[in-house]
């Protein structure tokens, strides 16, 4: 996904540059340099340890992968700007996911052509030929954006072309050989490869984004590649072009059912309005994805089914290569909104990833489900803690006395008992009266994130303007959550993660409160407030 996409020809000739991304208004937004910075917003808005660049401006996640001991984040990236511009590869590695080294930039553009998103795989079995002494080359696939071609108005801006490392992904030779591996085939928005190994047929797999549905390919070798099948033009959300796919076999937990994922990001069109990643569970059987059954009358019945439905969580990917010892399937994401990412008030540099996740497949009668949590490596950064084991509470009631945790990285969750047809309201306060508030609103069944008095909130009309909310089925008659704190941001885990809402803020004065109230009382179980300790970006 690339963070410029103009609707027409006419948004081009009152800009500078030019891409086809539906996002280019919100990007250029916010026109302020890099120079323009100042210590004191590092200390009120870089997070503890939600993943943001030194400095300029970053977007999507890219060719994540494990090797050597490391996990492996490349992501989009204009180093010189906090503003979109010339898109390179920057680059970060980390032991846990959680502590990142920010390194060289690892893919550098050429004149007029842009480096866009892309995945990249470990060729364990050197099935390229790019490998050296018996070390597995990294094989980086990208889309090269020509940004002559686009101010042209031309059909074939955008091809993937590859690029390799033989010094474990740090640096990268382009294959000037044999680019572009896949040609345009007609289609203005036609990028963001991901490629994964399909090990029962001894094939890669490369699924394109290609306007209104993706493109399947397969490959031997990783240069030459087979165009296979289309997929989703007439299901799920399609408000704006398709961005961003990933595709992944998965076990069904508990099981040893095994189904295919394809997660699908957009634009526009999302749960609560902007950008969002919708997802679909199905089979694929070498040539042709084909979505569950049961799953697609469940497309029907909510439009979309999204990984998340919080305003923040944008053209997220897993990582390739995970070892098998592990197991899990790994997430991350960029954490803002198309709406206002170019907006957001920071100067130095612009917006950060979500906690990485770990996501599982679900099975409820017949019905699949992809649930999202925090990666247990989270936990052991964990300092100090405060633990209830029952509390209830009538009126509004404070759950921590007032500086005993530090809200700016702390990790809270709870069980909520006996729920009845009412309103369970959470309010995280400071002292000169800004709050976020979020809940269950259990007669109208529906979770809650409201952050119209969260700080500043001028930057964008469409930042705050409503209450964001994730339609549940039913009253619930029990309910858990897990909320994830840093200084501008919660990630809320909603009964184990089948529901999440993420969101960023901007306070004057950080959180130093959290309170519960609900008209008809709460009973909250296993209160734990977790004290993080990271302190990774200052």
């Amino acid at each position: 996904m690339k963070v410029t996409k103009l609707q027409s020809l006419a948004l081009y000739c009152a800009t500078v540059f030019f891409t086809s991304s539906f996002e280019f208004s919100a990007v250029i937004a916010q026109t302020k340099s890099v120079a323009t910075t100042a210590v004191s917003e590092a200390e009120m808005y870089r997070p503890n340890f939600h993943f943001t660049p030194k400095k300029g401006w970053m977007n999507d996640p890219n060719g994540m992968f494990y090797a050597n001991g490391y996990y492996h984040l490349y992501f989009q990236h204009y180093p010189e700007k906090n503003v979109w511009g010339p898109m390179h590869w920057g680059h970060a590695i980390s032991k846990d996911m959680i502590v990142w080294e920010e390194q060289p930039i690892a893919i550098f553009p050429d004149k007029e052509k842009y480096i866009f998103s892309g995945s990249a795989v470990v060729d364990t079995q050197n099935t390229s030929g790019f490998g050296k002494d018996g070390k597995a080359p990294i094989v980086a696939i990208y889309t090269l954006h020509d940004m002559e071609k686009g101010k042209d108005g031309k059909l074939d801006t955008e091809q993937q072309d590859i690029a390799y490392s033989t010094d474990g992904g740090f640096t990268y030779k382009k294959f000037d050989e044999g680019n572009p591996v896949v040609k345009n085939p007609g289609i203005r928005d036609f990028r963001d490869p991901k490629v994964s190994w399909d090990e029962a047929r001894k094939q890669w797999i490369m699924v394109v984004a290609a306007s209104d549905r993706d493109h399947f390919y397969n490959s031997k070798d990783l240069k030459n590649w087979k165009f296979l099948s289309d997929f989703g033009k007439d299901l799920g959300a399609h408000e704006s072009v398709w961005e961003c796919p990933d595709f992944f076999q998965i076990k069904v937990e508990g099981t040893n059912e095994k189904k295919w994922v394809l997660l699908q990001s957009l634009g526009q069109g999302a749960a609560n309005g902007g950008s969002g990643t919708q997802y679909y569970v199905g089979d694929f059987d070498g040539t042709q994805f084909t979505v569950d059954p049961n799953f697609e009358q469940r497309i029907k019945r909510e439009k979309a089914v999204w990984i998340d439905y919080g305003k923040d969580n944008y053209a997220g990917v897993t990582w390739n290569n995970i070892p098998t010892s592990d197991g899990r399937r790994l997430f991350i994401g960029w954490m803002v909104s198309l709406d206002y990412g170019g907006s957001v008030p920071t100067n130095g540099w612009r917006s950060s990833m979500t906690t990485p996740r770990e996501m599982q497949l679900i099975k409820k009668g017949n019905e699949y489900s992809l649930i999202s949590n925090p990666v247990k490596e989270l936990d052991k950064y964990v300092s100090k803690s405060i633990e209830k084991k029952s509390l209830k509470v009538k009126g509004k009631t404070a759950l921590f006395e007032s500086g005993k945790i530090d809200l700016r990285q702390a990790v809270i969750s709870f069980d909520l008992k006996n729920l009845k047809q009412d309103n369970y309201t959470f309010t995280l306060s400071n002292a000169i009266g800004e709050s976020l508030t979020f809940g269950l609103n259990n007669a109208e069944n529906y979770l809650f994130v409201d952050r119209t008095k969260a700080g500043k909130i001028d930057f964008s009309d469409k930042f705050a303007s409503i209450v964001h909310k994730a339609k549940l089925d039913k009253n619930q008659k029990e309910a858990n959550f897990k909320i994830v704190l840093d200084k501008t941001s919660i990630e809320i885990f909603y009964n184990n993660g089948e529901k999440v809402m993420t969101e960023i803020f901007f306070l004057n004065q950080p959180f130093n409160s959290i309170s519960a109230s609900s008209n008809s009382g709460i009973e909250l179980t296993n209160l734990v407030i977790n004290q993080l300790n990271i302190n990774q970006n200052q």
